[in-house]
C-alpha cells in the first residue's frame, strides 16, 4: 500500500493565524529577545545562618539593557531576573533596612548565571558565581552546552564567517570542508545552525550552505546533547545559535580592513589545485550603534564586504577574464523597551554575493565561463513580555530567504522551442558549442566538420584544431531556499516552600520550501555528430544535437512545460518543561512533540481513482506524506545532584527526531520532468526529432514507516577546583535508528540479502498505483532493515581563567558506527546531498548488508582541542589555537565484488571491505594571532591585528580516491588549507 495523501494548503491559514496572534501581541505593546535569544541570573540571598532572608529587591541594569530589571526574593530567599539580553550586568541588591550590596555577573546566551548572596553581619558576602567572560558550560541540569562571547571571539585566530566559529567547540571535529558541517555524534547533516535565532540551516538539506558573516556576533551558544524541552531543538547532532550586538546607551562605531594577501600564503606541498590560493583577499567591515531615544530605544547596524580577485592564467583560447567573488551584507537592528518590563527586538539582515569567470577550463574561450548570483535575507522581529516577577510571554516572528542563480557570463537572447532550426552559421550564438575533430578513417565526417574548426577551433601551433569549447555556458540554475516560523512561549517561576517549579510551554508554526529552475541558455550544449548517427526512424542522418534542459524549453502545442519544481513541507512543534528543584538535586521533565507534512509537485485529486485518490498533474501541489505527532514524542528527562557549593553530577536522557528532509523533492511526482532531451537537426540545420518529453515519475512511501529518531544517554560530571579552575567531564551515548531512503521495491529479493532481511517487495501492489496515477516510479520510500548509527562518546574540559590569562582544553575520545553513513553517499561529499534519496540502496551493492557496517567516516577516535589568550603590559593580546584529531576512516569500492548481481561498472559506494577499514593520517595544526591597540584622540582605539593559520604549514591529505578501478586510488584528493597570514586594521571610536 501507498501513504501517499492529498490535502489543502495550509499557508493561508498560518499566515492569517501569525497575523492575528502578531496584532495581538503588538495590541499588548508587546515583547524581548525571545526564549532562544536570552539567559537568566537566578539565585539565592541568605543570612549567615544560611537562612533564607525574603523581600530583597535586585535590581540588574546593563549597557544592553535599556531599561533595568528587577526581581524579589521570595520567602526561600531565591530570585530569578528573566529575559535578559546576554551581556555584563551589576546587580544591586536592597535588603529591608535600606542597605544594599553590587556584584557584577555575566550573562550568557540560552544559559543561566547563578549568583547567590549572603548577609554577614549586616555586610554581604558573594558565595559563589557560577559565570565567566569567555567560554562557559553549563554542564549542570543534565545538558551539555557551552557559551562564548565577542571578546573571546576576538582574542583567537578565527576567520570572519559563521562556519569559522565551530572550530571552537569542544568535541566537534575540526573541518575545513565547505559546504558540509563536522559530524559530532550524528552526521554533517544532522546539525542545526541558527543566527539570531533563525534557522539558517539549508531546507531540505541540513547543511551551513548560506553565509552569515561573525562580525556583529556578540556570543555563540552550544548545545551539544541533554537538550531540554525548550527551543524546539530536535537536532541529530549539534545546535549552535548565535545573538548579534546592539546598540547601547553611548554611541560606538569601528570601521576595519582586512587583507590576506596571496603572497603570503605558503606553497602548496602536494598536487592541488592551486586556483583558491592565488587569490587576494579583502574585507572591509563597518559598524555603529547607540541610542535613538536614552534608556528607550537602541540601534545598531553594520555592513561587512569580503572581495576575493584572482588573475586567471591565459588557456587554449587566449587570456581569460580575471576571477571575482564580491559580497555585500547590510545589518540593522533596532531594540526598544517601552517599559522595563516590555522589550522589543526588530532586525533584518541582507546580503549580496557575485561571481564572475569561474569554471573556465583549459579548453574552453572565455565567453564560456559561468558565475553566481546569491542573496540572503532575515527578517526577525521578536519580543517578550514580563508579566510579573514570575511570569514571562514571548513571541517570535522569523523570514529567511536564500535565492541561488548560477548562471552564464554570456547569456542568449532567445528562448528554445521545438521544431526550430539551429542558425548553423553563427553556432557560437546557439549554446554551448562542442567543436568537433577528426576521426581517423571518417572521410566524409571530416569534410563536414573541418569549416566549424576553422571557424571555432583553438590555435596549436599556429592551426585551428578541434576539441574545444566555444559559446557560453550552458545553462542557467535557479535554486532558491526559504524559511518563515512563528512561535510563542510561557514561563512561569512557581514557589512551593524551600523548592522551585519552572514550567515552560511553546508552540512552534514552521514552512520551509525550494524552488528549482534549470533552464538551457540557448540550445544548452550543442555538438557535431556529422551524420555518423541516425534519428529514431534508424534512417534518417543527425548532422547537428543538441542536449536542452526540459525545464523551461517551449513546445510549439502546449507552450511552455513545467516552469520551476516546488517542495515544501509545514512542521509544528509543541513543547512543555518543568524543572523541579529541591535543593541538591533538580529534576527535568519535559517533551517536545512534533508533526511534520510534506507537500510534492506532480500530483492532484482525482475521485475516480480509488487505491491513491490521485493522478498525474504536472504543476500542481498535492501533500505527499504526514508524519504525525504521535509518531514523534521526543521525551527529555534529566537529574543533577548539586554534591557541593562548586560540585555537580547528572544524568539525563532526550529523544530527537531531526527535521531535515529532502523527500519533498526527492519523492515528488514532477522531479523527473527536470532532465536533459535531445533535440537534432539535419545538415542544413533544419529540425528532425527531438526526444520524448519525460513524464513525471514519484515515488511512493512503503507502509509503517517510523520517523528516524535519536537516543541519547549522557552522564558526567563539573566541578570548580579554585576561583581560576573549572573542570568537567562526561560519558554520552547515541543511538539512531530508522533511517528511510529510496530504494528498488524489490532490492530484499534481487540483491541477495542476508538471514533476518525479510524477503519481501517493500510496497506490494506499486504496479497497481503506477497504473492508477498513470506513471510512477520503481523506487520507493522505505525504512531500511536494521539501519542505525551509533556514538560513544568521553570527554575531559578543562578552563583556566586568572588575572590576564585565559585556557581552555578538552580531550575527546569517541566512536561512530554505523551501517548508514550519510557523509559518504557519492565521490565528492562536501555537497548538499539528499537525505533519504542518495546512491545509498540504489541496486546491488549499495544494500546495508554489502560491508557498510563499521566505522562511519565522520569518526575521529582521539581529538585534542587547546585554545586561549593573555593581555600583555602593553595594550596588546596574543591568542593561539591548536588541535590534533585523528584521521578520516575510508574503505575500498569495487564494483567487481558484485559482478554477479550487477553489470553496472560504477564502484561507487559498493564497499569491497566493511567501512572504516581504512584511516587517513591524523591530523594537527596551531593557529596565531597578535593585537595591538594604540589609544588615539582621547577616547578612540587605533587597532592593528595579524593572525597565523596552520602556523607550521601541516597540510595534511584526506578524502582518499575510494575507487578501485579509477586512477590514483588512495590518492588523496583533499589537503588542510596551507599557511596563510591575515592582516589587519580597526578604527574605534567610543
Amino acid at each position: 500500500m501507498t501513504v501517499l495523501r492529498h490535502g489543502t494548503d495550509s499557508r493561508s491559514l498560518f499566515s492569517y493565524c501569525a497575523a492575528m496572534l502578531l496584532v495581538a501581541l503588538l495590541a499588548l505593546v508587546a515583547t524581548p529577545a525571545s526564549a532562544q535569544q536570552t539567559g537568566d541570573i537566578s539565585g539565592q540571598v541568605t543570612d549567615a545562618g544560611g537562612n533564607p532572608i525574603a523581600g530583597v529587591e535586585v535590581r540588574a541594569s546593563s549597557n544592553v539593557l535599556p531599561q533595568p530589571r528587577t526581581a524579589t526574593s521570595a520567602n526561600n530567599g531565591q530570585y530569578r531576573l528573566r529575559r535578559l539580553p546576554p551581556g555584563e550586568y551589576e546587580l544591586r541588591y536592597e535588603f529591608a533596612d535600606g542597605s544594599t550590596t553590587r556584584r557584577t555577573a555575566f550573562v550568557q546566551l540560552q544559559q543561566n548565571t547563578t549568583v547567590n548572596v549572603a548577609a554577614v553581619g549586616g555586610a554581604e558576602l558573594e558565595e559563589i558565581v557560577v559565570t565567566g567572560t569567555a567560554l562557559v558550560a553549563d554542564a549542570g541540569q543534565g545538558s551539555l552546552a557551552n557559551a562564548l562571547n565577542s571578546d573571546t571571539v576576538d582574542a583567537l585566530p578565527v576567520g570572519q564567517q559563521y562556519r569559522d566559529l565551530i572550530k571552537l567547540i569542544p568535541g566537534v571535529q575540526y573541518s575545513e570542508l565547505e559546504v558540509r558541517g563536522p559530524s559530532a555524534g550524528g552526521s554533517g547533516q544532522d546539525n542545526v545552525y541558527q543566527f539570531d535565532g533563525v534557522d539558517v540551516s539549508l531546507p531540505l538539506f541540513g547543511v551551513l550552505a548560506s553565509e552569515p558573516s561573525s562580525v556583529d556576533i556578540a556570543q555563540v551558544s552550544i548545545v551539544r546533547g541533554g537538550a531540554k524541552a525548550i527551543g524546539f531543538n530536535r537536532a541529530g547532532g549539534f545546535l549552535m545559535n548565535t545573538i548579534s550586538k546592539s546598540g547601547t546607551n553611548e554611541f560606538r562605531a569601528e570601521l576595519g580592513y582586512q587583507v590576506e594577501p596571496k603572497d603570503l600564503t605558503a606553497d602548496l606541498d602536494n598536487d592541488q589545485s592551486p586556483e583558491r590560493f592565488e587569490e587576494d583577499r579583502t574585507w572591509i567591515t563597518a559598524s555603529a550603534g547607540g541610542p535613538l531615544i536614552r534608556d528607550r530605544l537602541f540601534f545598531y547596524g553594520s555592513y561587512f564586504s569580503p572581495d576575493f580577485e584572482r588573475a586567471n592564467s591565459e588557456n587554449a583560447y587566449g587570456s581569460i577574464g580575471d576571477y571575482g567573488n564580491e559580497r555585500d551584507e547590510y545589518f540593522g537592528k533596532l531594540t526598544w523597551a517601552p517599559t522595563a518590563d516590555i522589550l522589543i527586538d526588530a532586525s533584518y539582515r541582507t546580503s549580496d554575493r557575485e561571481t564572475v569567470n569561474d569554471e573556465i577550463d583549459e579548453f574552453d574561450a572565455p565567453t564560456a565561463s559561468n558565475g553566481t548570483e546569491s542573496t540572503q535575507d532575515i527578517l526577525i522581529l521578536e519580543g517578550s513580555w514580563l508579566l510579573d516577577d514570575n511570569s514571562t510571554l514571548a513571541f517570535r516572528y522569523t523570514d529567511f530567504e536564500n535565492q541561488n542563480s548560477d548562471r552564464p557570463d554570456l547569456a542568449f537572447d532567445f528562448q528554445p522551442r521545438l521544431g526550430d532550426p539551429l542558425d548553423i552559421d553563427n553556432l557560437d550564438q546557439q549554446g554551448f558549442f562542442r567543436v568537433p575533430q577528426p576521426i581517423d578513417g571518417e572521410d566524409a565526417f571530416n569534410a563536414f566538420i573541418q569549416p566549424f574548426i576553422d571557424e571555432y577551433g583553438f590555435l596549436d601551433n599556429g592551426v585551428r584544431t578541434g576539441g574545444g569549447n566555444v559559446g557560453g555556458y550552458f545553462q542557467f540554475n535557479e535554486q532558491d531556499f526559504f524559511r518563515e516560523s512563528f512561535e510563542v512561549t510561557f514561563d512561569r517561576l512557581f514557589y512551593i516552600g524551600d523548592n522551585t517549579l519552572d514550567f515552560h510551554v511553546g508552540y512552534q508554526y514552521q514552512e520551509i520550501s525550494e524552488e528549482v529552475a534549470r533552464t538551457s541558455n540557448g540550445w544548452g550544449i550543442v555538438s557535431v555528430p556529422g551524420g555518423r548517427a541516425v534519428a529514431s526512424d534508424e534512417v534518417t542522418p543527425i548532422f547537428f544535437e543538441a542536449r536542452v534542459q526540459q525545464q523551461g524549453l517551449v513546445d510549439p502545442d502546449s507552450g511552455a512545460f513545467v516552469e520551476r519544481i516546488v517542495s515544501s513541507s509545514d512542521s509544528q512543534s509543541f513543547e512543555i518543561n518543568l524543572e523541579y528543584n529541591t535543593g541538591a538535586l533538580t529534576y527535568n521533565i519535559g517533551v517536545l512533540l512534533s508533526k511534520d507534512e510534506l507537500y510534492g509537485q506532480g500530483l492532484a485529486p482525482d475521485p475516480n481513482n480509488p487505491l491513491t485518490g490521485l493522478t498525474t498533474s504536472p504543476g500542481t501541489r498535492y501533500k505527499m506524506y504526514t508524519v504525525d505527532w504521535d509518531e514523534q514524542i521526543q521525551p527529555r528527562v534529566g537529574i543533577t545532584w548539586d554534591y557541593s557549593d562548586v560540585g555537580s553530577a547528572f544524568l539525563s536522557y532526550a529523544r530527537y527526531n531531526p527535521a531535515a528532509s529532502s523527500l519533498a523533492r526527492a519523492a515528488s511526482w514532477d522531479r523527473n520532468l527536470r532532465q536533459f532531451i535531445d533535440v537534432r537537426w539535419d545538415e542544413n540545420g533544419q529540425f528532425i526529432e527531438a526526444a520524448p518529453f519525460a513524464s513525471s515519475s514519484g515515488k511512493v512511501f512503503a507502509d509503517g514507516l517510523d520517523p528516524r529518531s535519536t537516543d541519547e544517554v549522557i552522564v558526567g560530571t563539573s566541578r570548580i577546583f579554585s576561583n581560576d579552575l573549572t573542570v568537567r567531564a562526561h560519558y554520552r551515548y547515541r543511538r539512531s535508528q530508522n533511517f528511510w531512503e529510496d530504494t528498488n521495491n524489490n532490492a530484499r529479493i534481487a540483491f541477495a540479502p542476508p538471514p533476518g532481511i525479510p524477503q519481501e517487495l517493500y510496497v506490494p501492489n506499486l504496479s497497481d498505483i503506477i497504473d492508477e496515477i498513470g506513471s510512477g516510479s520503481s523506487f520507493v520510500i522505505a525504512q531500511l532493515d536494521a539501519s542505525f548509527t551509533q556514538y560513544h562518546e568521553v570527554s575531559l574540559e578543562a578552563e583556566w581563567n586568572v588575572g590576564t590569562w585565559y585556557l581552555n582544553g578538552s580531550y575527546t575520545w569517541s566512536q561512530y558506527y554505523g551501517n548508514f553513513d550519510q557523509d559518504s553517499t557519492t565521490t565528492d561529499n562536501d555537497q548538499a546531498t539528499f537525505i533519504g534519496s542518495s546512491n545509498i540502496g540504489d541496486f546491488a551493492g549499495r544494500q546495508l548488508w554489502n560491508f557498510k557496517t563499521g566505522r562511519l567516516s565522520g569518526d575521529r577516535r582521539h581529538q585534542l582541542k587547546v585554545y586561549g589568550f593573555t593581555e600583555l603590559p602593553w595594550n596588546a593580546r596574543a591568542g593561539a589555537f591548536a588541535v590534533w584529531q585523528s584521521g578520516q576512516p575510508w574503505e575500498a569500492w569495487d564494483s567487481n565484488v558484485y559482478r554477479a548481481l550487477t553489470g553496472s561498472t560504477s564502484d561507487t559506494i559498493r564497499y569491497a571491505e566493511p567501512a572504516g577499514s581504512r584511516t587517513t593520517p591524523s591530523h594537527w595544526q596551531i593557529d596565531l594571532n597578535y593585537t595591538q591597540n594604540l589609544t588615539v584622540f582621547g577616547n578612540s582605539n587605533l587597532q592593528f591585528r595579524a593572525d597565523v593559520f596552520n602556523l607550521f604549514d601541516n597540510q595534511t591529505g584526506f578524502a582518499p580516491e575510494p575507487r578501485v578501478n579509477q586512477a590514483g586510488f588512495g590518492q588523496f584528493r583533499e589537503f588542510y588549507r596551507p599557511r596563510r597570514i591575515q592582516l589587519a586594521i580597526k578604527y574605534q571610536f567610543n
